[in-house]
Parts: structure tokens; C-alpha cells; sequence
């Protein structure tokens, strides 16, 4: 399995996985910026190409809307104008544009019982620029709607190099939680079991915690 020098930061309170991807053509992917967005653009700028140009992001790739995932959004897109294209399900694009606050505040007054954790971080969310749904192409990637976390739920599957992002739908030894707005325990159900059906050696980049496969996580 190639790595392809994918680049793992841990962001933010809640040790969120943030992924930058490397495409061919010298750009990067950057999947879930939870946080720190000044040490995901410390990481670009330190990723020398081997022409000896610094890494430039052409996606911000969203498995879902939850706040730990997209809080350094609103930076990376200032740091970025008109370079950057945020892309996420249609289902979750209530979490991003001029009215995701209060979608915000929900969510984690149902977390943590009440919004003060939002008001810490909150920058206001610019649109999104794409718009995913089940099967839609960015970059390398085909995307896999897998509801039951949140409505708009996403992986991000590398099937060339055998590599899905799967957000906070699998992780090793354990899934995502169904009790916020949202979320839907027989949904997130339906999505491991579609998930338990692929590749067994397909490698597991997930939202929060260690790598891991599909045959290990189905076993």
C-alpha cells in the first residue's frame, strides 16, 4: 500500500485526525482541519516538493460538518483566496455558510450540555464550493455517503492506492457516536456493514485515533 506521504496532524481538544494528502499534480488535500490552522500551513510550507516549491492545497475535503472537523476552515480559506475549494455532502452543508452557527450550537449543547465550547473557537464558516454525494469524484478520490454519525456522513475512498477516509464512521476498535442531531443508529449500522463488505487490506485513515484495515476492524 503506497502512504503516498500522506502528512497526520492531531488537531484541536478533542485529538482530531487531520490528513494532508499529496496529489500528482503538486497540490494537497487537506481532510478534516479540526484545528491549528496555523500548524497545517506550518506542515505545507515545511513538505518540499522535489522542485523545491511548498505544498499548495487544492481541497478542503470534509467527512462530516461536526466542529472538531472544520474549525480551522474559515482560516485556511482566508490564508488560501480563491485557491481553495471546501467540498462536503449536501446532507452536512448546513454546518458551513452564514447560518452554521446556531446548526453548531445545537450540536454541541447536545455534546456537552451547553454551546460555551463554540463561542471559544467560532469564526464564521464560509460556504462550501462543492457539494458531494454518494459516487462524486475529487481528486483521487470516489465518495461514499455513510449516514448514521451525521446525515451527510462521508468517506473518502483512494481506490487506486487502497486507502478510505473514513471519518468518525470506523475507527480502530470503535465507531462513531448516533446520539447528536443527526445521528441514527441503524443508519451507522447499515454503513459499517457496507463498509465490513469491501477490501479486507484496504487501510483505515480515520477521524480520530490510529490507522488500521477493514479485515481488522471486521474481525
Amino acid at each position: 500500500m503506497a502512504d503516498k506521504n500522506i502528512i497526520n496532524l492531531v488537531v484541536g481538544p478533542i485529538a482530531t485526525n487531520c490528513w494532508i494528502y499529496p496529489l500528482d499534480d503538486g497540490t494537497a488535500a487537506i481532510i478534516d482541519p479540526g484545528d491549528e490552522a496555523e500548524e497545517i500551513i506550518a506542515a505545507l510550507k515545511n513538505h518540499k516538493l522535489p522542485n523545491g516549491q511548498q505544498l499548495t492545497p487544492k481541497y478542503i475535503l470534509l467527512t462530516h460538518g461536526h466542529f472538531d472537523h472544520i474549525c480551522a476552515v474559515p482560516q485556511l480559506a482566508a490564508a488560501f483566496p480563491g485557491i481553495i475549494q471546501i467540498a462536503i455532502h449536501s446532507k452536512d452543508s448546513a454546518y458551513l455558510g452564514p447560518d452554521a452557527y446556531n446548526v453548531h450550537k445545537n450540536s454541541i449543547k447536545s455534546a456537552m450540555g451547553n454551546s460555551s465550547f463554540l463561542d471559544m473557537f467560532w469564526a464564521d464558516m464560509p460556504p462550501a464550493d462543492i457539494l458531494l454525494e454518494e459516487g462524486s469524484s475529487v481528486g483521487p478520490f470516489t465518495v461514499i455517503h455513510l449516514p448514521g454519525h451525521t446525515q451527510g456522513s462521508i468517506a473518502f475512498w483512494d481506490k487506486e492506492n487502497g486507502m478510505l477516509f473514513t471519518g468518525d464512521t470506523l475507527f480502530a476498535r470503535g465507531i462513531g457516536r448516533t446520539d447528536l442531531p443527526g445521528g441514527d443508529e441503524n443508519k451507522i449500522f447499515e454503513s459499517l456493514r457496507r463498509l465490513f463488505a469491501m477490501e479486507p487490506n484496504i487501510v483505515v485513515y480515520p477521524g480520530h485515533g490510529r490507522t488500521t484495515t477493514i479485515g481488522q476492524e471486521k474481525r
